[in-house]
């Protein structure tokens, strides 16, 4: 008889290779400099609040159509993942919400502050971002940093 355990460790040690493991491997080949990395897990969650803030300040409803398609395709990648960017998200609108009407100004210099240290980071690894060769890197860079908190806590995702 195969327990959910079984089954969930046979899939994890498959000789194929989850979308979003393959994805994850991919984007820390261009960020392995521990410096790059601490900068990426400062710089990612400020540049997702501040993206979020910026288009709730065109619209409400275009941050929340943003959200609502980044939890497509989380969901496709991973549950674990998906239910902890839904946690961010509604984070983010929380903050985004108590920024107020300073929500465009405080949004764009937090946007361009974090970009900055972003490229300082690719900098110093000597790497370009992973985003120059696909787009979809900037989504799987928010997992790139939970990844690495969730192997701090031994958390599979």
């Amino acid at each position: 008889m195969t327990t959910a355990a079984d089954t969930s460790t046979s899939s994890a040690t498959s000789a194929t290779p989850r979308k979003v493991d393959q994805l994850l491997a991919h984007y820390g080949e261009s960020h392995q400099n521990p410096r790059n990395e601490l900068i990426h897990c400062i710089a990612i969650p400020l540049i997702m609040l501040s993206l979020v803030g910026m288009l709730f300040a065109l619209h409400p409803w275009v941050a929340y159509g943003f959200i609502a398609a980044s939890m497509v395709y989380y969901a496709r990648l991973s549950g674990v993942f998906f239910v902890t960017m839904l946690l961010w998200s509604g984070l983010a609108i929380a903050l985004v919400f108590a920024m107020g009407q300073r929500v465009l100004p405080i949004s764009m210099a937090v946007f361009v502050g974090a970009w900055i240290l972003q490229f300082i980071g690719h900098k110093i690894e000597g790497k370009k971002p992973s985003f120059f060769e696909d787009i979809q890197y900037l989504w799987v860079g928010p997992l790139f940093v939970l990844a690495k908190l969730f192997e701090k806590l031994a958390i599979r995702w």
